[in-house]
């Protein structure tokens, strides 16, 4: 693991998004919130917040956070162009980066997870940081036309 004990403590945030294609059925069945594992974006939701709290067990060598919040949020970017949002926050010595592109990742693997019944063809794609706070670099701002 990277030495972090040297590095002050400070205010942490971070944003990632990410996106899933789906075919019709699938995202009629995501609107209506009546596919036939339940509503598909609550459990999305609780995975993605479950996956940000759990991320030091996912990946090597990632630090141990506090976590103090935790957002998920959907989006409907077209028709069948599902957006997920995650927003973390956190006062500690490291970056909150890995906790939210990790929630993004599994909110939308379970996304596809509930509807492959249905599609089996769903692409989960441009998972990606788009904003952190705190920390010796300051602030990271995705440019909006990457």
């Amino acid at each position: 693991m990277v030495d972090v004990s040297e590095k002050i403590v400070s205010h942490r945030m971070a944003i990632a998004k990410g996106e899933i294609l789906l075919n019709e059925v699938a995202a009629a069945a995501v609107k209506s919130r009546d596919s036939f594992k339940g509503d598909v974006l609550q459990i999305a939701r609780i995975a993605g917040i479950q996956a940000a709290k759990q991320t030091s067990s996912l990946i090597p060598l990632c630090h141990v956070i506090p976590l103090e919040k935790v957002s998920i949020d959907f989006e409907w970017l077209a028709t069948n162009r599902l957006q997920c949002t995650c927003e973390v926050v956190a006062t500690a010595k490291t970056g909150v980066e890995m906790e939210a592109i990790t929630a993004v990742s599994i909110a939308l693997a379970t996304v596809y997870d509930m509807l492959k019944s249905v599609d089996r063809e769903m692409t989960i794609t441009n998972v990606a940081l788009w904003q952190k706070q705190g920390g010796i670099r300051g602030t990271y701002q995705r440019d909006e036309t990457n």
